[in-house]
C-alpha cells in the first residue's frame, strides 16, 4: 500500500490571537498614556513574528494587526468565519489600588463541548505565566464576556488579563521590548504544546 500525504491534508492548527480593544477603544490607560490596546497589540505581534520564525506547525491570525476597533461581534465572526481552532484574546488588567497584580485567565461560564479544552489551556497558560515570570496567580476563573460566550459552540477559549497596567512594576515590565518577546514565548509555547 502505497500512502501520499500532500502540504493539504497536512494538520493545520488555527489559532486566533485577539488584541484587546483598538481603536478609539483605549482599554484601560495609565497617566503616563500607556494603552492597553497597545500593549496587546505588542504582544500579539510578537507571537505572530515568534512563531514565523520558530516555523512553528500553527497557523496563527489576529483579530487585528493595526490599532483598529473591532467589534466584539466581528471579532467572535471572524474566528468562526475562519474556522478557529482556538481563541485566545489578550487583555491587560487595571484596578484602582496600584498594588493590585497577577496574571488571571477567564474561560466561558456556559456548558460546551470545549469547555474542558478551554480550562486545561486555561491552567496551562496560567502555570506557565507564573513559572515564567514570577507573577502573582490571580487563578482561572469563569466569565461571561461575549468572546468567550460566542466561542461556546465553536472552538475552545479563553481570555488572558496578563498584569495591571495600573501597578508601577508590572507595567514597567510589560512595556519592555525584550519583557514582550518573553511574555509572547510562553504564550507561543503553550498553545504549541497545547496541541
Amino acid at each position: 500500500m502505497c500512502v501520499i500525504f500532500s502540504q493539504e491534508q497536512a494538520l493545520k492548527n488555527r489559532i486566533i490571537l485577539d488584541p484587546g480593544h483598538g481603536g478609539r477603544d483605549f482599554g484601560t490607560m495609565t497617566k503616563s498614556g500607556i494603552k492597553e490596546k497597545d500593549v496587546a497589540l505588542n504582544i500579539a505581534r510578537e507571537v505572530l513574528r515568534l512563531n514565523k520564525k520558530l516555523n512553528s506547525p500553527l497557523e496563527i491570525l489576529l483579530t487585528r494587526y493595526t490599532d483598529t476597533l473591532v467589534s466584539l461581534a466581528d471579532r467572535s465572526e471572524l474566528a468562526r468565519s475562519l474556522d478557529a481552532d482556538l481563541l485566545v484574546s489578550l487583555h491587560l488588567n487595571h484596578a484602582e489600588n496600584p498594588s493590585a497584580r497577577g496574571i488571571e485567565v477567564y474561560i466561558g461560564d456556559r456548558p460546551s463541548k470545549y469547555l474542558s479544552a478551554s480550562i486545561w489551556l486555561s491552567y496551562k497558560l496560567q502555570k506557565n505565566f507564573i513559572s515564567a515570570l514570577g507573577f502573582e496567580s490571580r487563578g482561572v476563573k469563569f466569565a461571561d464576556f461575549k468572546v468567550l460566550r460566542d466561542a461556546t459552540n465553536w472552538y475552545p477559549a479563553c481570555l488572558v488579563e496578563i498584569g495591571f497596567l495600573s501597578n508601577p512594576d508590572e507595567r514597567n515590565y510589560l512595556t519592555q521590548g525584550k519583557h514582550i518577546t518573553f511574555i509572547a514565548k510562553v504564550i507561543l509555547t503553550t498553545i504549541i504544546n497545547h496541541n
